[in-house]
């Protein structure tokens, strides 16, 4: 199975890397066109601010990349963000594979939220065998609403999205390289239930 990570400068890419070979697989890193679109699956990381992270996108050309693969993809943390419309953070525009609007947390919390949390009403072959209020771990200051395309939900101040899922796309507002043996599994689910 060829595992690609996506790397356009703007994702914890090693963790993820570390975190896949603890399960038993290598993943490669590659910003290349034909690479990730020959991969049988994609991780697609982010950590950062949106709007600088969409500009890398666009200077490799993966924003028109991505919304047309056909394999299983996972967005992590700001990958998942960006697979979305729109954020509010620099006013950017997503790449459109969810059908949601990124916002900022209201004022009435601290941001970002930093640490565990719990998700709850776990869809899809992504959360096989996790528990119902499983902690993972995030650490962000925006997040998308809940839609018909949420798989997981967590709170802070409100119910958000922490997954979501249209077609062979996946996100995760967490990141399951952080998260402990939850995270392993989700992970592990990924590469071997989808």
């Amino acid at each position: 199975m060829k595992i690609v990570i996506v790397n356009y400068g703007a994702g914890n890419i090693q963790s993820i890397k570390f975190a896949i070979k603890r399960l038993g697989y290598e993943a490669v890193l590659s910003n290349d066109v034909e690479e990730i679109r020959n991969a049988d699956k994609v991780i697609f990381p982010g950590v950062g601010e949106a709007s600088s992270a969409m500009k890398k996108l666009r200077e490799s050309e993966l924003d028109m990349l991505i919304p047309e693969l056909k394999q299983p993809v996972l967005g992590i943390c700001l990958g998942m963000q960006l697979m979305c419309n729109s954020s509010e953070e620099g006013n950017t525009k997503g790449l459109g594979i969810f059908d949601l609007d990124v916002v900022r947390f209201p004022d009435s919390v601290k941001v970002p939220q930093i640490g565990w949390n719990q998700i709850e009403g776990l869809k899809t072959n992504l959360f096989a065998d996790i528990p119902e209020s499983a902690h993972i771990y995030l650490v962000h200051s925006y997040y998308a609403p809940l839609s018909n395309e949420t798989i997981a939900t967590a709170e802070y101040a409100l119910p958000y999205s922490a997954a979501l899922r249209k077609d062979n796309f996946y996100g995760t507002q967490f990141h399951p390289e952080k998260s402990s043996e939850i995270g392993n599994e989700i992970l592990k689910n990924f590469l071997t239930e989808i």
